[in-house]
């Protein structure tokens, strides 16, 4: 039996400081707002994915990891430390995972890590794959 098709990807987070996570999210990670629901706030990651940063509830940044992939890791952390964003760890490769990646917090402390994938299994941005 086929699954049905899935056509986008939005995670929601909570936050105590809805301003804060909006200049965080849009203005220091230059993500586009596609959608303003007052007390949340969509953000485009890719053509088929968003984060959106909803007020009202307590964050629970523990055991969340917000991974963005991108093969310009380095540009990422040269930009963001250049916008005085403080990384919880610079870029290093990680031998277990086949990765090279970064760690940073955002305004309600949820871990973000920059990641770019070295594994040539990992699925190209439009392609599918099936391990």
């Amino acid at each position: 039996m086929q699954r049905p098709a899935l056509d986008q990807s939005v995670t929601f987070l909570y936050t105590h400081d809805l301003a804060a996570s909006q200049r965080f999210y849009a203005e220091t990670l230059g993500l586009l707002l596609v959608l303003d629901q007052g007390a949340c706030r969509i953000y485009q990651l890719t053509p088929t994915s968003f984060i959106g940063i909803c007020a009202g509830r307590a964050p629970q940044p523990d055991g969340i990891i917000i991974t963005l992939v991108s093969d310009a890791v380095d540009d990422w952390y040269d930009q963001l430390r250049a916008q005085g964003v403080a990384f919880e760890k610079p870029p290093a490769f990680n031998p277990q995972f086949n990765i090279y990646h970064c760690f940073l917090r955002d305004p309600s402390g949820y871990l973000i890590e920059i990641q770019q994938f070295r594994d040539p299994r990992w699925p190209q941005a439009g392609t599918q794959q099936h391990v």
